[in-house]
């Protein structure tokens, strides 16, 4: 009798189990389905050919990542590693449509880059959501093709904002998400996605020391790349602000041996005719000098702060002029001649 009630008991509850999956779907469950419906037609699989050279021959080689489309006309967003130098890019669609694409834009900085489908048809394009406004906890999804799996769904929260994250390139990206969904090889370009279906983020890399998803997994922003796709597509590459100068970040044995007055600072060597810096009588160097074989000039201002940031390197300008828009007037404190002054520089963007 013992043996027959724990059968009974047994298949009682593979009916149950059974009837459960067989039944309903939970509303997390359809929140998985619709994100996914409603988002992946706007997420493609790019497959790429670069030209490989060794000692004895060139030879192509083939490369996957993923894409998401942005704009009806074709324009499609992913990582500029996945498509670097590559000779021929091939986009696919989820329902198996394939077409030619070009490479229209590139910013190496941010790992992003804009390819064309070379088509007259229009597509369906993912709608941004706003990345600044990402907590931790919430839920991600994230679309692309693993492995070269065409169309996999992977879920997760975000585990982190404010990341910095080194490039391929040896280059720093600020402000990057990290996620626990899973993130493989094939999914770099495509989108991390919010339980609205928006695109907040466009996965970029892994940290994994087998090569796999360990639930560590990075997205670039997508607040950074609305900064600056009109740019990629407009100008195939991105205007940065600029001053109109040339500098040499100083330090002490350098200014000791030329009788510089600042051991910190930007001495400035030339000043672009015409440019921003210029027209505010900013001032460049007349003594031509080499430093370490390159040619220098000294005796021009030296800059200390821009936009009320100290600075000392390429890097600290950079960083003082990374918010500023086209037209923006800002403060410029430089040493001149024994005493500080301000100047009042309009920026402008440049490629």
């Amino acid at each position: 009798m013992r043996k027959l009630a724990i059968a009974g008991c047994i298949i009682s509850i593979t009916v149950l189990l059974l009837s459960a999956h067989s039944g309903a779907l939970t509303q997390e469950e359809l929140s998985n389905i619709k994100v996914f419906e409603t988002s992946s037609p706007s997420v493609v699989n790019i497959t790429t050919t670069t030209l490989v050279r060794d000692l004895f021959s060139v030879y192509p080689k083939d490369g996957a990542g993923s894409g998401t489309i942005i704009k009806k006309e074709g324009f499609v967003l992913t990582n500029y590693h996945v498509v670097k130098d590559a000779k021929k890019i091939q986009v696919t669609l989820t329902n198996g449509d394939k077409y030619e694409a070009e490479l229209v834009g590139a910013s190496a900085e941010n790992d992003l880059a804009v390819i064309k489908i070379k088509s007259d048809k229009e597509f369906i394009p993912l709608v941004f959501g706003d990345s600044d406004a990402l907590v931790v906890g919430q839920k991600v999804y994230a679309i692309g093709n693993p492995f070269g799996l065409n169309s996999t769904l992977t879920t997760g929260i975000i585990s982190a904002v404010g990341r910095p994250l080194t490039s391929q390139g040896g280059l720093v990206i600020e402000n990057v998400v990290q996620t626990d969904a899973p993130i493989n090889p094939g999914n770099s370009g495509g989108p991390l996605i919010d339980s609205g279906g928006k695109m907040i983020g466009i996965n970029t890399a892994i940290f994994s020391p087998s090569g796999g998803s360990v639930g560590i997994g990075f997205a670039i922003p997508v607040n950074t790349a609305k900064g600056i796709i009109d740019d990629l597509i407009s100008f195939g590459k991105v205007r940065r602000p600029s001053l109109g100068v040339t500098g040499v970040p100083l330090w002490e044995e350098f200014a000791s041996s030329f009788g510089l007055p600042l051991t910190k600072g930007i001495l400035v060597s030339t000043v672009e005719k015409g440019g921003p810096a210029d027209k505010a009588g900013l001032r460049g160097g007349s003594e031509r000098v080499r430093v370490s074989g390159t040619t220098i000039y000294i005796g021009g201002d030296i800059i200390t702060e821009i936009a009320g940031v100290k600075v000392t390197s390429t890097e600290d300008i950079r960083r003082s002029l990374s918010d500023k828009k086209d037209g923006d007037l800002i403060d410029v404190k430089v040493f001149r001649k024994g005493e500080f002054k301000i100047l009042k520089i309009r920026v402008k963007l440049k490629t």
